[in-house]
């Protein structure tokens, strides 16, 4: 599929990654309508028209697809009445990657039996509770330490590692208190020891073959990710098995874009963790580390534009700027502080309001070797401060 260009392109989900793909999306001349459920989202800032909207309410949805009348549609978040989609599929707009594929990947259950059941592949140790005494049920079964996560939120929020039983009521609370959308449904899943964590930016297009970016290492606390540097440091072997894995989700899913695939790389094994089908926080490190960034590769796999080489230009790292306070009047010192190094280079997106660890910013480094890198872009954040 290749598409002459302009594109109207509808963005269900306006954050920071949703701006960056606005931006790439009109230096090639698209118009973009992004939507969120709150005004004045990043992406709101950055686009041709938006709207506001609950985006679990089909007559919503309905309502700004007539109106706009959108030639594709991409969605950025989980909380979407997916089964909508459908319907708009049917109807002649292209969803990214695929409706169907929304639908699959917008609960971490559905992503986790794909994998598990249908395609063999190794994951953590699983199970599901719509219940705290489901949940200590589960979590006995499965052992100490497990993790416990909503089957729906974003960017990890609602995460907690159990270490033992008296753990679990609490664990419980704080996932259904972060789930997104409907659900009250959570997912305890085996502790994996690893070495690594990784997500490799899986590439799949509409007429040439799935491509991949350099694996990508990050950190995460609370569930969510708080560093990101490239390349990370894995063997060529355990590359090629993540690679073999991500193909075999993603032919599974259909459609075109990019899939933020995650991975738990041990001593002897690679397991398979998440999937989101979209640009991934972790992937802002391609802001600096590439030549063509993880949402300008989102953007020319869905209009069917080819891409030709990606070039990963040396070791770099992402550190998150983060609120620590609840705030409705956002400001920033130090911005100049942290951008008085080489290299180095800064994203503030533009949030309206702020409260405590939300991501604000992202500062962006390189150096010699990823450890520098590392230290770079953390010494810049922090020198950011949000008054």
């Amino acid at each position: 599929m290749s598409i002459k260009l302009p594109q109207k392109l509808m963005l269900l989900g306006s954050g920071e990654l949703g701006k960056e793909f606005a931006i790439a999306a009109q230096r090639l001349g698209n118009y973009v309508i992004a939507v969120d459920r709150y005004t004045n989202a990043p992406a709101m800032q950055v686009a041709d028209a938006y709207e506001v909207i609950s985006m679990l309410s089909a007559d919503d949805l309905e309502a700004v697809v007539r109106k706009h009348q959108p030639d594709i549609i991409i969605p950025e978040i989980e909380a979407i009445r997916t089964e909508k989609l459908i319907e708009f599929e049917q109807r002649g707009i292209t969803v990214i990657p695929t409706a169907a594929a929304t639908n699959y990947t917008m609960n971490r259950d559905r992503i986790r039996e794909l994998a598990h059941q249908e395609l063999g592949i190794r994951t953590a140790k699983y199970g599901y509770a719509t219940t705290l005494e489901e949940l200590i049920k589960v979590s006995d079964e499965i052992g100490f330490a497990n993790v416990v996560k909503p089957v729906m939120s974003s960017s990890g929020k609602g995460q907690s590692v159990v270490q033992d039983k008296s753990e679990v009521d609490k664990a419980w609370n704080y996932a259904i208190a972060n789930s997104r959308g409907d659900s009250q449904k959570v997912i305890a899943e085996e502790f994996i020891n690893f070495e690594i964590e990784i997500t490799l930016l899986t590439i799949k297009q509409w007429n040439a073959p799935t491509i991949f970016c350099s694996p990508i290492g990050h950190r995460q606390e609370r569930g969510d990710y708080q560093e990101s540097w490239q390349p990370a440091e894995i063997s060529d072997d355990k590359i090629l098995k993540a690679q073999e894995i991500a193909i075999k989700v993603t032919d599974a899913l259909g459609g075109a874009g990019i899939f933020g695939v995650e991975f738990f790389i041990t001593k002897d094994e690679v397991i398979f963790s998440e999937l989101s089908p979209r640009p991934h926080d972790t992937g802002m490190v391609t802001l600096i580390s590439q030549n063509l960034n993880e949402f300008e590769l989102h953007l020319r796999a869905i209009l069917g534009l080819p891409i030709p080489h990606i070039e990963q230009l040396g070791a770099s790292a992402s550190a998150v700027i983060l609120a620590s306070e609840k705030s409705d009047s956002i400001a920033f010192s130090g911005v100049a502080d942290a951008l008085s190094e080489k290299d180095v280079d800064i994203r503030l997106f533009g949030k309206p309001n702020a409260h405590p660890y939300r991501r604000m910013g992202v500062a962006l480094a390189k150096d010699v070797d990823v450890q520098k890198a590392r230290e770079k872009a953390t010494k810049a954040a922090n020198k950011i401060t949000i008054i």
